[in-house]
């Protein structure tokens, strides 16, 4: 048995490497020249530096992913904090501030005003648990408060980052997923972390070791152009003039962008609403006792990401600005990095980078079309973010579809 992995986004080496650790033959195919899709490092020749196509940011509670790093070795390729900390800048206020969360369940960090947002009671938090208890179709400004200092200074930038998604327009019940599995659990669940080496050196490049220890055949540019199905089963992948044909027992695992999946595979339901996410690169030294990374209030940018070499900021559900002149977009940026750091020097070097299809509009109407792992053809499954997780278009949720799926292709082995 063989099972084909079509995609090398984060979704299909999560797949390839669950099947390779459990000994099944495995061949990946990319369309593109290199693996990591949405996920991965290039080297920039404007900053002279290895960047990353898109900020990401994990969460300690991120088990899945967490899981995915230890199996090719890479956990330590995340750093951050030894707590759950979260520091934040309004630019309108000029007003700074440090949320500090303790690590047990029991949430008595809420009893310390130092460690609460300025100005805001304990009790004023429990609102949001309204969100665990949402109807399905229900939007987050449906289920609680979207106004005052808890919302603006918390449940707005941290849900905004997760959801990509304006989180008053938003799926309750994806928010809820988010919040589950890190503020819900404590602190210990949710110390931010980051590749400071970057993606590739954290996601993509020891999978792609790991893959080759296990003799995983990875082909790239290798773009599926069309599949054959007879009965209740995928009988061939056309690749350009290369056509495989599926023996009984062979598995495949779609693990493409929504949109292209739904070009392949007969009358599949996907989310068709996109969300952009803009991300700006400066090549600059990081101010002396700059956090690692920064929350922005009032500002265009969201959140500042300090790196040895230079400060990334990133926003999300930026659809307004994909239309704006990239030099005006690095001068707006700079402007508020500016602001929030004291950086009185000149537009340094710089990069922007749009992804106009980031992510799946975090809705309730484009969550309803998320599709299952399993299809209804026995030997083809599912994986990428944009299917039934659970969770929004996250790394997390890329990880955990691409286990399912392996786990799925195996049982029906």
């Amino acid at each position: 048995m063989t099972v084909h992995i079509v995609g090398a986004g984060i979704a299909g080496l999560a797949a390839a490497v669950q099947l390779a650790r459990r000994g099944r033959d495995v061949v990946l195919h990319e369309a593109a020249s290199e693996a990591g899709g949405r996920c991965r490092s290039y080297h920039d020749a404007i900053l002279g530096a290895t960047i990353d196509n898109g900020n990401h940011l994990l969460l300690s509670g991120n088990t899945q992913a967490l899981s995915y790093l230890r199996a090719i070795g890479a956990e330590d390729q995340l750093v951050g904090p030894q707590k759950a900390e979260f520091n934040f800048v309004d630019l309108t206020s000029s007003e700074r501030w440090r949320l500090r969360l303790n690590d047990g369940l029991l949430p008595w960090w809420l009893l310390s005003p130092g460690r609460r947002i300025p100005g805001t009671r304990a009790l004023q938090y429990a609102g949001v648990a309204r969100l665990f208890f949402a109807k399905p179709d229900t939007t987050v400004g449906n289920s609680i408060s979207c106004a005052g200092p808890i919302f603006d200074r918390l449940w707005q930038p941290l849900l905004l980052a997760a959801l990509n998604t304006e989180p008053a327009e938003a799926s309750a019940s994806l928010a809820a997923g988010v919040l589950r599995e890190t503020l819900a659990r404590g602190g210990g669940s949710c110390r931010p972390l980051v590749a400071a080496n970057g993606l590739s050196r954290a996601f993509v490049d020891p999978a792609l070791g790991f893959l080759a220890t296990r003799k995983t055949a990875v082909r790239c540019q290798h773009r599926l152009h069309a599949a054959s199905f007879c009965g209740n089963h995928a009988i061939q992948l056309a690749f350009g003039n290369d056509v495989i044909r599926l023996a009984p027992r062979d598995q495949v695992i779609m693990a493409v962008p929504s949109w292209t999946a739904a070009e392949i595979v007969p009358d599949l339901v996907v989310p068709t609403e996109q969300r952009a996410i803009v991300n700006g690169h400066f090549k600059i030294a990081t101010p002396p006792d700059f956090p690692p990374i920064l929350g922005i209030l009032n500002g265009t940018i969201q959140w500042i990401f300090a790196f040895a070499d230079r400060l990334s900021v990133t926003v999300s559900a930026a659809d307004r600005l994909v239309d704006v002149g990239r030099k005006q977009l690095a001068e707006i940026f700079w402007r508020d990095i500016q602001a929030a750091t004291g950086l009185a020097a000149p537009l340094p070097a710089w990069q922007i980078i749009k992804e106009k299809r980031a992510t799946f509009a975090a809705l309730p109407s484009e969550d309803r079309k998320r599709p299952p792992a399993r299809t209804r053809w026995d030997n083809l499954f599912l994986a990428g973010d944009f299917t039934a997780t659970g969770l929004p278009a996250t790394l997390e949720g890329a990880v955990r579809s691409g286990f399912r799926a392996a786990d799925l292709a195996i049982a029906a082995a």
